[in-house]
């Protein structure tokens, strides 16, 4: 039985469309069955659903009635925007509103085919057996007190020292920096940001109204000498960044380079926020600022919707002791509690022994995704930056003379989402540049277009 619109249709089998108008009653469920040829459960199972849509609803005692009318149908609206100017939230945008059949080499997840359905599957089902409130009651304010055990020992693993009380479970990683903005900021402070870095983290900073300052970003981290300059001139009161490998770069943090941005931290009274989202697919660990830190001016976050899923939504600060009760009110205060469901399952999956086989087999797979990628690229003129050590992204610069922004565009039209560069720029300076996620990239499809585009731009 189709939806109704505007009009609600009834359709049953061998007859003409029937259209009902907003209030009006539908036919009993005995009646439609008989009509239908169908089950009464049928009927009801339909039912449900539109009711669940708002498409229709119940009146005890008398029937189902079509809901009041909804807005018309706008064909516009079902198209992808590709006349919006790239900012920070384009390709997000783009990436989550197309549909199943668009190819997104510009997007920042894995393939859903990547990831460990039947380890989630398997989790799942053992958590609906589960009588002690898993599936409808909140979780405590810190998050599950077994998990931040399990996240404090994975973080020793990177040389960060957490005890289980200095870890706040969140919703995302992306909850864990906006509530630590709204423990830190005030509007009008000023926050540093990589150039070019994630630019997820821009568009939340312009939320909390902060003023934000771009530091050039090099193989081997920020570059320290423009970082000490704009520490000295703009005095920032934060810092975000990404540990181990970068987005969009790929780039890692070397050790010295890390001890001196922790120094000019000291010295100018800076906070770092190190986002630690790509954590697992380090094949040997890289330095991490919280773990030369102490957790003393350098907080942690991170989550697991890059390598476990990225519809359980989990994710979780570490911070030092004495910011971690204001932390909870403002987490109380903003979204009461995080979903107890989402943290009961990702502990179950990571103590079940597939979640490490898992992340080998990630690696193993993104690895031969890297070269595959870059070979391909480099036959049309477009080259890598540096070659990463591990992770998903290729930052890759394009051949002379050509924008990014344009390519983006074209591709769009043939349904396929790039990421232009200064999409990830506040300087505007990665116009030449494009991110490709390498675990999205095997349609041979991709790379046509990208050639058909260079050859007419």
């Amino acid at each position: 039985m189709a939806a109704p619109s505007s009009r609600a249709p009834c359709t049953p089998s061998g007859s003409a469309l029937l259209t009902l108008a907003p209030g009006a009653r539908l036919p009993s469920i005995r009646a439609l069955a008989t009509t239908l040829q169908v089950s009464k459960s049928t009927v009801v199972d339909a039912y449900e659903r539109l009711a669940a849509e708002g498409v229709i609803h119940a009146r005890r005692g008398s029937g189902f009635y079509v809901a009041a009318r909804l807005p018309p149908l706008s064909l516009a609206d079902l198209e992808p925007r590709r006349d919006r100017a790239i900012d920070p939230l384009w390709v997000s945008r783009q990436s989550l509103e197309a549909g199943a059949d668009v190819l997104r080499p510009g997007c920042g997840w894995l393939p859903p085919s990547w990831m460990p359905e039947a380890s989630l599957r398997k989790a799942l089902r053992r958590l609906a057996r589960d009588s002690s409130g898993v599936l409808t009651d909140y979780g405590a304010p810190l998050g599950a007190l077994a998990l931040r055990r399990l996240l404090a020992r994975r973080l020793s693993g990177h040389g960060v020292e957490a005890s289980p009380d200095q870890i706040l479970l969140t919703d995302s990683g992306t909850q864990a920096i906006d509530l630590l903005c709204r423990l830190l900021l005030e509007p009008g402070d000023t926050v540093l940001v990589d150039d070019p870095g994630y630019f997820n983290f821009h568009a939340l900073l312009r939320a909390h109204r902060a003023r934000i300052v771009g530091v050039p970003y090099t193989p081997a981290g920020p570059d320290v000498e423009a970082f000490a300059r704009i520490v000295a001139a703009a005095r920032p009161r934060l810092y975000v960044t990404n540990a181990a490998l970068h987005n969009p770069t790929g780039a890692t943090l070397s050790a010295v380079t890390a001890h001196r941005v922790l120094k000019l931290a000291e010295q100018h009274d800076l906070t770092i926020i190190e986002d630690d989202i790509f954590a697992d697919f380090e094949t040997e660990p890289s330095p991490r600022l919280a773990a030369f830190d102490g957790l003393a001016r350098v907080v942690q976050v991170g989550s697991f919707s890059k390598t476990l899923s990225a519809s359980v939504r989990c994710g979780y600060i570490a911070s030092r002791p004495d910011w971690i009760d204001k932390l909870i009110d403002l987490k109380i205060a903003t979204s009461f509690s995080s979903s107890r469901l989402s943290a009961d399952l990702l502990l179950t999956v990571l103590m079940d022994g597939t979640y490490r086989k898992h992340i080998d087999g990630l690696r193993v797979r993104l690895a031969a995704a890297m070269g595959e990628t870059a070979s391909r690229l480099k036959k049309l003129g477009i080259v890598p930056w540096i070659a990463p050590k591990a992770g998903m992204f290729l930052w890759c610069r394009l051949p002379e003379g050509h924008d990014a922004s344009d390519l983006a565009r074209r591709a769009l039209a043939d349904g396929i989402v790039l990421a232009p560069g200064n999409a990830f720029s506040l300087s505007q300076a990665a116009g030449q540049f494009l991110r490709f996620n390498v675990a999205q990239c095997a349609d041979p499809q991709i790379f046509r277009s990208l050639e058909a585009a260079l050859r007419s731009a």
